[in-house]
């Protein structure tokens, strides 16, 4: 019976792998088919009516005079190797894997569950979350100023609606930026930044706004990377990871330099771990950056202000840029964690500390209460940057011309909420402290049920939207089997959920996870009901899963 599971497991695998080559066959059949009804329209010979009849650039490229197809310039022999090395697990293969299945159902396909349930990504108004009201009001302004006569819309909303506009060129949302971002809506950020430190200064010109926190991100990483050979810039990212940095470092052909994250003290941040990783890659490459992601992504982890203080201390003794991935800020559930910003930190370590690190954090408009990932906003804050290299920043920024403006505008929002004394302020505060309270109602349900399951152990989501729980995959699973087909246990697993319950989650290799552990991540971002019947199918299904491979004793934990 287990030769058949495992035969089934492995049809399985090449039917979500395969699929490429299959579309390249299906590709060259229906090249085949045009080739033919071409012959049947021209009642002749294709090279001799072809290009009379068929002027367009189809018949040109695929019909030669000798018969033969022509050659592509781009193929994977001469693709730029390091898009091939990029992999982004968030949305790879099993989500490919989910559309194929939901289209299935749609055209009436038989499954044993009526729905996908995709709890792979953090992508909030797609799992039902709703807008914040006021966000969609002043953006619906700046997008059509007419509406600025319309008594349907507060006055508060017409208020930042108007100063965006004068901001803009011509008035217009639909104008060019200054690369930087327009300069009102970064003057904003910077008064945010300093109610939200509780009075650190921050300077306007220091603030940038992005498509997203990832579009920053990848910025700052390219003015880092540099050198060859053992001077090759080093990049140091938490393991477990966001698949971004890793996707990134990648395609820069930078040195990622692993650090790994204390599962058993909830996915805290160890200072001995920093300097092991540290030490070790001197020897191969130039450390020169260290990221954190705060709160953690995928592991709901939130550091705390000792911990940080630690990791501030070690980049100024080894002379390393900081990126703090800070974009789940407003994410904290649990009543005994806070967020504590690094730039903070960073200012009541002294003078000496906050003048000299240098810093890059990250915000913006895809998570926190607003989950608005569609308008790609976002912000960065760069401090300590040499003068001529923030000139060099600027020059960057400026080859992809500005941030969408509407995205902009979003985060404006963000920062710039209703006050008290406006008419917007109680049904803002109504909506945010409704979308946040039921976030962490659902983080500990998550954590709850999960623990329940033998063979599954999930520490607290103390914040961000996800869960990373560990799994444990019994021997008999055909792990050499599938090591063997060059993917991991844990992808199986996942592919195995999908196909038999509907659930599509993200396999815990694809963030990265110590050897010998299995992991998945998932969103914690459905209904409470929709999440509840998720998190009730996943335990059957793990149930019947270690049954099928071996006994039902719960491992050591």
């Amino acid at each position: 019976m287990h030769r058949l599971q495992h035969l089934a497991n492995r049809s399985l695998i090449a039917r979500v792998f395969n699929q490429y080559p299959a579309l390249v066959r299906t590709k060259a059949r229906e090249t085949s088919c045009l080739v033919q009804s071409i012959r049947l329209k021209t009642q002749g010979p294709v090279e001799q009516y072809g290009q009379k009849r068929f002027s367009t650039a189809e018949a040109t490229v695929v019909l030669r005079e000798n018969g033969k197809m022509r050659e592509k310039s781009l193929t994977m022999d001469t693709l730029n190797p390091q898009v091939k090395a990029v992999e982004y697990a968030v949305r790879g293969p099993i989500v490919t894997k989910a559309g194929d299945i939901e289209r299935g159902l749609q055209q009436g396909q038989k499954h044993p569950f009526t729905e996908v349930i995709k709890a792979n990504i953090g992508d909030s108004h797609a799992m039902g979350q709703k807008p914040i009201t006021f966000l969609r009001q002043v953006v619906a302004l700046c997008s059509f100023p007419e509406l600025l006569d319309s008594s349907s819309f507060p006055e508060d909303a017409k208020q930042r609606a108007r100063r965006i506009l004068q901001g803009c060129g011509g008035q217009s949302l639909g104008s060019y930026s200054a690369s930087q971002g327009v300069d009102c809506i970064r003057q904003d950020i910077a008064v945010y930044i300093e109610q939200r430190d509780k009075g650190v200064p921050a300077d306007w010109d220091n603030i940038y706004l992005t498509t997203g926190a990832s579009d920053g991100i990848v910025s700052i990483l390219k003015m880092l990377v540099s050198g060859q050979g053992r001077s090759r810039s080093g990049v140091m990212i938490p393991i477990p990871q966001y698949p971004l940095y890793s996707a990134a470092i990648s395609e820069m052909e930078a040195v990622q330099i692993n650090y790994y994250l204390d599962e058993d003290n909830c996915w805290a941040l160890d200072i001995n771990e920093l300097h092991r990783a540290y030490q070790a890659a001197k020897e191969h490459c130039h450390p020169r950056v260290i990221c954190i992601i705060n709160p953690g992504n995928p592991t709901g982890q939130v550091q705390s202000r000792k911990c940080i203080e630690e990791v501030l201390h070690f980049a100024y003794e080894e002379n390393l840029f900081v990126m703090s991935d800070e974009v789940y800020q407003d994410n904290v559930y649990s009543p005994d964690c806070q967020f504590h910003s690094f730039k903070k930190v960073l200012y009541e370590m002294g003078p000496e500390y906050f003048n000299t690190v240098e810093l890059a954090s990250f915000h913006s408009t895809s998570k926190g209460y607003s989950g608005e990932c569609g308008f790609r906003g976002g912000y960065m804050e760069v401090l300590n940057l040499d003068l001529e290299v923030k000139a060099q920043l600027v020059k960057l920024l400026s080859v992809r011309l500005c941030p969408p403006v509407s995205g902009q505008a979003a985060m404006d929002v963000i920062v710039n909420p209703p006050l008290p004394h406006e008419p917007s302020y109680l049904q803002f505060h109504k909506e945010k402290r409704a979308v946040l309270g039921a976030l962490a109602e659902k983080a500990q349900m998550t954590e709850q049920i999960l623990n329940t399951v033998p063979g599954i152990k999930c520490n607290p989501v103390q914040g961000a939207m996800y869960a990373f729980p560990r799994i444990f995959i019994p021997p008999r699973a055909c792990v050499s089997l599938l090591q063997s087909l060059g993917i991991s246990p844990d992808m199986m697993y996942c592919l195995r959920l999908l196909e038999e319950t509907g659930i599509c989650l993200v396999p815990g290799s694809g963030f990265g996870q110590r050897e010998g552990t299995y992991h998945f991540r998932m969103t914690i971002l459905p209904t409470t009901e929709k999440l509840k019947v998720l998190l009730e199918k996943l335990r059957d299904f793990h149930i019947k899963f270690l049954k099928e491979y071996a006994s039902l004793e719960e491992p050591k934990r």
